[in-house]
């Protein structure tokens, strides 16, 4: 098992952290638990609330994802401002209550990697800018969001790269605009994103 997917795991076992820490002490079964302990999952952890982690090594990553928006400040916003950065993307709308569970969380790694070579982006799937800029304001999100509404193209360029009917979603791209991990489901734990946004940071 590489010592990358470790730090994963490590992060990831924090997530369950309340609901686990009295089942493995003691040894109880568990199959998430499992997963961890047994480190065959190659990348994949799948919760039972739906939570999924994929992480992708750098030689079986795709071709890098290049897209256009309009932001809900009103700017316009291509892959080409974050080339060379890590960046997380995140899917989700003002009317999706594990949106709402998981903004603060996100925000918290906003926060982690100030000053560094990350970049945050928010696509907003079906609101106008005013209904995602007070989301933003109510919660703490201090970066933009792509509004889908305004230019759907994004949404597009984003298909093939993670399933998009059901959000919260949130990719990971290394460097070169590749998805370097899949995050699928409400993000409970910021040290997971965290953990796999500073592993991809370290890559190069």
């Amino acid at each position: 098992m590489s010592r990358g997917f470790s730090r994963v795991r490590a992060a990831a076992s924090v997530l369950l952290s309340l609901g686990l820490v009295a089942g493995l002490a003691a040894c109880a079964a568990d199959p998430l638990a499992d997963q961890y302990r047994e480190g065959d999952n190659k990348g994949f952890v799948a919760a039972a609330n739906g939570f999924e982690v994929v992480e992708i090594k750098a030689a079986d990553r795709t071709d890098p994802i290049e897209f256009e928006g309009v932001l809900d400040t009103g700017d316009k916003t291509s892959s080409a401002d974050y080339a060379g950065d890590v960046t997380v993307v995140n899917f989700w709308y003002a009317g999706c209550a594990p949106c709402r569970v998981e903004a603060p969380e996100l925000a918290k790694v906003y926060d982690a990697f100030e000053g560094q070579d990350v970049k945050f982006l928010g696509v907003n799937l079906y609101d106008g800018a005013e209904a995602s800029q007070a989301f933003a304001k109510k919660f703490g999100v201090q970066y933009p969001s792509a509004l889908t509404t305004v230019d759907g193209s994004i949404k597009l360029a984003f298909a093939g790269a993670t399933p998009l009917n059901a959000v919260p979603v949130t990719l990971v791209l290394d460097k070169e605009g590749r998805v370097a991990a899949r995050l699928i489901g409400q993000i409970e734990e910021p040290s997971i994103l965290e953990t796999l946004v500073r592993e991809t940071l370290e890559e190069s």
